[in-house]
């Protein structure tokens, strides 16, 4: 399938052939994802952005389309944090100009690099941040393994420091529980959407960022974070259409895989204990994370700076999607089988006497 008409300057990127066996993979990408965000609240985003790059999708229209299929996944998230009370409507309000303005900039940054310099450039920045982010995520969640039931729900002292600042104008939050200074949940605001529109997802960020940096509790920054996601998966989606950078066929394939996937992450919840959470989702992130610096050579010698024997980057990226699918599949292997034993404890369980 040909690609769209860019605008005027810009270059065109090639929507693949959709074949049978990459419909299916990037069905099973979504199911994957779905089982992951279901049962961490995340996880699965880190994989779907590279999932299909590494299936021959342009980095580009990869986070496009991943952007839009995570709006509608929000909304859903949304309403469900809402009716529990655990969304603040007013401090979300308040951080939708940075979000929208962190987007904006990132949508802008990617289209640039695609345009200019071409498809390795663009998957090669693209690489470059979730290798960042990924890495910085990882160090964290190994150090709360180590430092597990010490002191957890303890509010932190950064977030203290940050509320004794009264840069004007300052504003209380009934919902949230905090009274601070704008200017540090517009600072949040512009790095979750500045990540969401770089590489498809920021929530990972904007929520250790609420609870961290300005105080907010575990429930409702989660429940803020994905109301702010309907604003920033739409402004995103918007913006990578106009550009032609997105799918909608690889949107399509996503939420059938993830609405599926994500009903039985969902049930495992109930079931396994937080620590094996952290170690699955800390292992899905490090092969995604190890999977994008595999590519990092091949990207470089299709730019010219580098020289590889033939058959070397197709090596590269099978290692780099064997890593990512394989972290995936380790780690719902981890899930189900807690989930297995679990049953397997209640079905021994004598009965309850009624005499």
């Amino acid at each position: 399938m040909g690609g769209f008409v860019p605008p005027p300057g810009g270059m065109s990127v090639e929507f693949m052939d959709l074949t049978l066996e990459t419909a299916l993979a990037v069905a099973l990408l979504g199911f994957i994802g779905g089982i992951l965000s279901g049962f961490l609240g995340s996880g699965g985003a880190f994989i779907m952005t590279p999932g299909m790059m590494n299936l021959g999708v342009p980095g580009i229209l990869a986070v496009g389309s991943n952007i839009t299929h995570k709006f509608g996944k929000a909304i859903v998230g949304s309403r469900s944090h809402g009716e529990l009370g655990h969304v603040d409507k007013k401090l979300a309000i308040m951080m939708v100009v940075g979000l929208l303005t962190g987007v904006q900039v990132a949508v802008k940054v990617n289209s640039q690099i695609f345009e200019s310099m071409g498809r390795a450039a663009s998957n090669l920045y693209i690489s470059l941040i979730f290798i960042i982010v990924l890495t910085a995520i990882t160090a964290v969640i190994l150090r709360d393994l180590r430092r597990a039931g010490r002191d957890e729900e303890r509010s932190p002292e950064l977030a203290a420091k940050i509320h004794r600042v009264r840069i004007p104008p300052v504003v209380h939050f009934d919902v949230a529980g905090i009274t601070v200074s704008v200017w540090f949940p517009l600072a949040v605001a512009f790095a979750t959407g500045y990540l969401a529109g770089t590489i498809g997802v920021g929530g990972f960020i904007g929520v250790p960022a609420m609870i961290y940096l300005l105080g907010i509790s575990t429930r409702v920054a989660a429940g803020t974070e994905l109301f702010l996601a309907i604003f920033s998966g739409a402004w995103g989606a918007i913006n990578y259409a106009l550009r032609g950078y997105v799918d909608l066929r690889l949107v399509v394939l996503l939420y059938l895989g993830s609405l599926v996937g994500v009903q039985l992450g969902a049930i495992a919840t109930e079931i396994v204990e937080q620590r094996v959470a952290k170690v699955a989702l800390v292992t899905v992130i490090a092969t995604s994370d190890l999977g994008r610096i595999v590519m990092i050579p091949e990207y470089l010698r299709e730019m010219g700076y580098i020289q590889l024997e033939e058959g070397v980057g197709h090596l590269l990226s099978m290692t780099s999607t064997a890593l990512l699918f394989g972290g995936a599949l380790m780690a719902i292997g981890v899930i189900f089988k807690k989930v297995r034993e679990a049953a397997a404890v209640e079905k021994e369980s004598p009965a309850p006497s009624y005499r």
